[in-house]
């Protein structure tokens, strides 16, 4: 009897569906469309599809990993309402205060813009006390004030409310006493605690990132709950979340931390991608996520992901560990549509899956990048194999009507749309490279989602990358990933001391108490003390600099000699980061921020065997596409490919979940792994000029 490993990602137009037989190897992959009036229903159709495929009974799904974007996408949509905050007296306006550069949306640059506020300045309440910068209490927590505001909260039938009291992270009692009142006063509130989220300083980050936590709690709560149920009906299997950080937790805990999931999709894909570089043999890329909804970047090299605690998620930092994932609501379903000044901008709004891009025929109205993808011919008349049929007719009287506006052409005004949506996606592209002093043209991109790909040929262009790398199967990418991963949990605490004046012994006890937290989580996911592993780091700074440097903490006794060596290792992880450093130099003293300990519970993966092999002719004809205009472009059956065919633009490669347009100058090699290698040629000739016949596509053998 088959055994299956299946890992789904829930995406904002398409559920993704991967299943490894963990006897064979085996890889099955499907996907159906997301239902966003209840994703659960995606999901469960989504394993039934899988099953069918693999012809397995319902008691064949021994573990399911998942990744979701219930939270991603409700934070990048600004869907964030009945939300409270309590906070310190004398610090109401700490979301006002916020820090005094961020970003505001033009071309990425950064100017003297707050964002919008998560909460309201009228729903926010203060409490009385004082908890110092040491953990000492300097005033008596007030429960008067507390009693009030709980009472407040649940007379204005606000239900989600978080709790961010001053210096929390070094003495959490005010903020359990003050989530006790509003257990008490207010029963039906769901409550989150920064010391809970979050137990590092930084005030205006650590109140949004716990102000995002209780934002999410109740959507996450209902949607990880009613799939827990539902998996009963298949022998009740392990049910593992993707979380931010690139690990996995058991749906039991997950909903005590939704925060940690903000990322949990994008972080799957990225994990997936770095895998298929490491088989390709590339060690240094890029990943790019493309989606419903948006599109995800990140970096990976020598096979690890980058990883921060300066995140966000659209406009909400989100302090908590994560994949260093930049995310930008250009997707397949991003809508097109005109600023007040008569300028074409491409999403954030999305059309989703219902009522989704006019094409869908579902009632979508606006003319959406799918759209414009289908009326220029870069994707077929259907998606998924023939499952859902195109409308391109009303496609082509939506962008018509939009390209009136603009007092251009059709194709034209289609062109602009996919445009303005691949800047937008370098442009993200940029913010995890040229503004971390990385250089992009040194990178491959490894390009992935049902979207991802449609874009891959101008990101050469327009970043100088080396590549692109298709891998087979990109739109299940993200759920491949969530096979790959181990359960990991973090632990922080704020340790702010000047490396002369740092005490061994005191590091010593901070770390055993992490690791011994970071035990506990172990432990409730069944993780008996053999298997646990641990691993130590901290945040370090030169006196006076406002970020830090993560860097590795060895095993072993913590004494002196161990600390100088974590500080030499700042010393040239800084000089790798931004080519210079202090070390020898006396004047500029290096500064402890953090100590963390990441506990890792390691879940069997299966072996991996894809069954793919071309056969048969790869050709299936031709279509008009335009690109610089319009082309006579061949199609081909990726399926169909085989190892070292090499594929010349123009051209269109289609499979069951994405497309790959091949733009005239590039070709797109086959590799060992199924892989596509799209790459500019080193000159262009005559047939890759705009016409509207010839520059016929071809396969050759190599």
């Amino acid at each position: 009897m088959a055994r299956l490993r299946i890992g789904i990602d829930t995406g904002g137009t398409f559920t993704d569906v991967v299943a490894v037989d963990e006897d064979t190897g085996e890889v099955v992959t499907t996907k159906t469309p997301s239902t966003p009036a209840d994703p659960a229903d995606g999901f469960i159709a989504g394993i039934d599809k899988v099953l069918a495929r693999t012809r397995a009974g319902r008691d064949a799904v021994t573990a399911v990993s998942h990744g979701t974007t219930v939270a991603t996408n409700k934070l990048l949509e600004g869907r964030v309402e009945n939300l409270g905050l309590v906070t310190t007296e004398g610090f109401r306006h700490i979301l006002e205060i916020a820090r005094q550069a961020v970003p505001d949306g033009y071309g990425n640059s950064y100017f003297w813009v707050k964002p919008p506020r998560l909460v309201p300045a009228d729903r926010v309440r203060t409490v009385g006390g004082r908890i110092a910068a040491d953990g000492s209490e300097i005033r008596p927590f007030d429960e008067d004030d507390a009693v009030a505001a709980a009472r407040w909260f649940r007379d204005q039938g606000i239900t989600a409310v978080g709790v961010c009291l001053l210096h929390s992270y070094a003495n959490p009692s005010h903020e359990r006493r003050m989530r006790e009142v509003l257990a008490r006063e207010h029963p039906d509130a769901v409550v989150s605690i920064s010391s809970d989220v979050l137990r590092e300083y930084r005030e205006y980050e650590r109140a949004v990132t716990t102000l995002v936590d209780a934002a999410v709690k109740p959507d996450i709560r209902r949607y990880v709950g009613t799939i827990a149920t539902r998996l009963a009906a298949y022998g009740d299997p392990a049910f593992y979340v993707m979380k931010s950080n690139g690990g996995v937790l058991s749906a039991s805990e997950v909903v005590h931390q939704p925060v940690s999931t903000v990322l949990s999709g994008p972080a799957a894909g990225v994990l997936g991608a770095a895998r298929v570089a490491e088989r390709a043999g590339v060690t240094s890329v890029l990943t790019l996520d493309g989606g419903g909804t948006s599109t995800d970047v990140a970096v990976v090299v020598d096979g690890h992901p980058a990883l921060t605690t300066e995140g966000t998620v659209g406009t909400y930092p989100s302090k908590i560990p994560m994949i260093d994932v930049v995310t930008v609501g250009a997707g397949g379903g991003s809508v097109a549509w005109l600023s007040a000044e008569g300028t074409l901008k491409v999403g954030p709004r999305s059309a989703g899956a219902v009522p989704g891009p006019i094409c869908y025929a579902l009632g979508g109205e606006q003319p959406t990048v799918t759209d414009a993808n289908a009326v220029l011919g870069r994707i077929p008349p259907h998606l998924l194999g023939g499952e859902i049929p195109l409308d391109v007719d009303a496609a082509r009287a939506g962008l018509s009507e939009l390209a009136g506006k603009l007092g251009r052409g059709m194709e034209e005004a289609a062109a602009g749309v996919l445009e303005v949506s691949a800047w937008n996606q370098a442009n993200a592209l940029r913010r995890v490279t040229v503004k971390r002093g990385v250089d992009a043209r040194d990178f491959t991109l490894v390009s992935f989602g049902g979207s991802g790909s449609l874009s891959a040929c101008r990101l050469v262009d327009l970043l100088g990358l080396r590549g692109v790398v298709v891998p087979p199967d990109p739109g299940n990418l993200s759920a491949y990933g969530l096979l790959t991963v181990d359960v990991r949990n973090d632990h922080v605490r704020t340790y702010v001391r000047r490396h002369d004046a740092v005490d061994p012994a005191s590091i010593a006890a901070a770390f055993a108490a992490l690791g011994h937290e970071a035990g506990e989580a172990l432990a409730r996911e069944g993780f008996p003390p053999a298997s646990r592993a641990f691993a130590r780091s901290a945040d370090l700074r030169y006196f006076g600099q406002a970020f830090e440097v993560r860097v590795a903490v060895p095993d072993g006794e913590v004494d002196r000699p161990l600390l100088d060596a974590v500080a030499a290792a700042f010393h040239a992880e800084h000089r790798r980061l931004y080519g210079y450093d202090f070390d020898g130099d006396d004047r500029q003293q290096v500064e402890w921020v953090n100590l963390r300990v990441t506990g890792v519970g390691p879940i069997p993966r299966p072996r991996e065997r894809h069954t793919r092999t071309g056969s048969g002719e790869a050709r299936t004809g031709t279509r008009p596409v335009f690109f610089d205009g319009w082309r006579e472009a061949a199609v081909y059956d990726r399926y169909a490919l085989s190892a070292s065919d090499v594929v010349t633009g123009p051209a269109v490669v289609e499979e069951f979940g994405a497309t790959v347009p091949v733009h005239p100058g590039f070709t797109a090699t086959v590799d060992a792994h199924a892989n596509l290698s799209l790459v500019r040629r080193a000159a262009s000739t005559a047939a890759d000029r705009p016409d509207r016949g010839g520059g016929e596509a071809a396969v050759r053998r190599r």
